[in-house]
């Protein structure tokens, strides 16, 4: 008897653990095929015409049309640099470097994807709107209140993710020769 007790809660754990971790997986996308690049995550292999099956599983459940492989890499940010989540209540300060590539653009997006900026302004910054520092670095607000420089002008309360869509770009496919980084995300000041 205590045999077959062991036995039927050996499975049931199994079958815990394996419904569990499908489940992470298919839901937060980040436990299989993702690369972390500071506050920012991709999927390099989304648009490969093999990904692996968490990913394949993860795109099927997101149901969102993907750039192919050859075209560019989406990142997305739901935290900033310290790991606290984006929240419109908060406005926040990216700093540093974007990987190379033709063009890219930045939009802030709510958990359905909906698209947050400010009525009147544009949907998203785009990179050759941004002035940059002498040296290539970038600086750009992000938030509901005014600031001087580039400012993605956003409208909304609760969370919120950044996207970064680098467009022809060489960053985590093997062929580029400088190091991938992405901008540093600072929370400022919260309202």
């Amino acid at each position: 008897m205590r045999f077959v007790l062991r036995l039927l809660l050996s499975i049931a754990l199994a079958l815990a653990t394996g419904f569990g971790l499908s489940y992470s997986a298919l839901t937060d996308g980040r436990l299989f095929g993702a690369t972390q690049l500071g506050a920012w995550t991709t999927w390099p292999d989304i648009g490969s015409p093999l990904p692996n099956p968490y990913t394949r599983a993860h795109i099927a459940r997101e149901a969102a049309l993907h750039l192919g492989r050859s075209e560019g890499l989406q990142f997305i940010a739901r935290a900033d640099s310290a790991g606290e989540p984006l929240d419109l209540a908060c406005s926040y300060r990216l700093d540093g470097r974007s990987p190379v590539s033709s063009f890219w653009t930045l939009a802030a997006i709510d958990g359905d994807w909906v698209n947050l900026a400010a009525p009147g302004s544009d949907a998203a910054l785009r990179s050759s709107e941004i002035a940059r520092a002498p040296d290539g670095a970038l600086r750009i607000h992000v938030g509901t209140a005014l600031r001087p420089g580039n400012w993605l002008e956003l409208t909304g309360t609760g969370p919120f993710s950044l996207v970064m869509t680098l467009y022809d770009t060489t960053a985590l496919t093997g062929f580029s020769s400088a190091d991938t980084t992405m901008p540093a995300i600072t929370r400022e000041a919260c309202r």
